[in-house]
């Protein structure tokens, strides 16, 4: 409450929903270089369909046809590249913002063309690493199917929910990684990788959790009904609005426990720490002010 999580998650929503379409657009163009881009497409709706719904998963299909550059060349070309670039980072930068603010971290104000750079080259190495995630997850997730029904076949519907149990287990591994890249990567600060991949593990477990209660409330409110046409945005904004907050609670989470039982978390050599300080209104504070 204190660092303002429900109004960052509302702003990391808004910022995802027009970073939404490049991401994932360049997310297909780089894994679909391995695994084929038609398979990887199947797959990443699919599991978009299950979280929030077919009609969302619609919307968001029909965002990244409208973003693709197919038939642009020169300057057009060029200039939809750049555009496609900052897009597809904007919300990476939004997140590390965020949570800069939650570990009460400030950039200094210096070298700021560079710095925005660095920032977009770093967001963009975090969608090529989902996109690695994204392959060894969904291998292992193939292999572990195959497992299941050739060994139910012979053996009791115990060895299925076993099956199931170390699948959930290699999803939260791989969550919990790529939620440590987060914490390690994005903020201007230093945090320990034990310290990190604790906060990223209670993270993961919190994401996973929460997308099944989120999946079950949208699924059961009328949210498509009241905004009409626009209820499929409506949808998912509402999703990314409260992953975002399992997100930030995660970060306030990795703070907490870093301080009170870790290294704690170190400014990088071009960041300041932020110390908030509640004064009295007094006549004499607000002529100061005011001055």
């Amino acid at each position: 409450m204190n660092d303002n999580a429900f109004k960052l998650s509302a702003s990391l929503s808004y910022y995802t929903l027009f970073s939404l379409a490049p991401m994932i657009l360049i997310f297909l163009s780089i894994v679909g270089f391995f695994y084929g881009q038609d398979a990887i497409r199947g797959q990443l709706y699919g599991q978009i369909n299950g979280l929030i719904g077919k009609e969302a998963a619609l919307q968001v299909q029909e965002m990244v046809q409208h973003a693709q550059l197919s038939g642009k060349t020169g300057f057009a070309g060029v200039v939809g590249v750049i555009m496609l670039f900052i897009g597809a980072t904007g919300v990476f930068a939004e997140i590390q913002d965020s949570i800069n603010l939650i570990w009460s971290l400030k950039a200094k104000p210096k070298n700021g063309i560079v710095k925005y750079l660095v920032n977009r080259f770093l967001s963009f190495s975090l969608i090529v690493s989902f996109g690695f995630l994204f392959i060894v997850s969904l291998l292992v997730n193939t292999l572990l199917d195959a497992f299941s029904q050739r060994l139910s076949v012979y053996f009791s519907e115990t060895t299925v929910y076993i099956f199931t149990v170390i699948n959930l287990g290699v999803i939260w591994i791989v969550m919990t990684v790529l939620f440590a890249i987060i914490f390690k990567v994005l903020p201007d600060g230093k945090v320990a990788n034990k310290d990190a991949l604790m906060g990223a593990g209670v993270t993961a477990m919190l994401f996973m959790v929460g997308k099944y209660v989120i999946g079950f409330y949208l699924g059961q409110s009328n949210i498509s009904d009241i905004y009409g046409a626009a209820g499929s945005v409506v949808i998912l904004l509402t999703w990314v609005y409260y992953s975002s907050m399992i997100l930030y609670l995660g970060a306030e989470f990795t703070k907490v426990y870093a301080i009170e039982f870790g290294e704690g978390i170190k400014p990088a050599s071009y960041t300041v720490l932020i110390k908030q300080t509640e004064i009295e209104a007094t006549q004499k504070n607000v002529d100061t002010i005011v001055k």
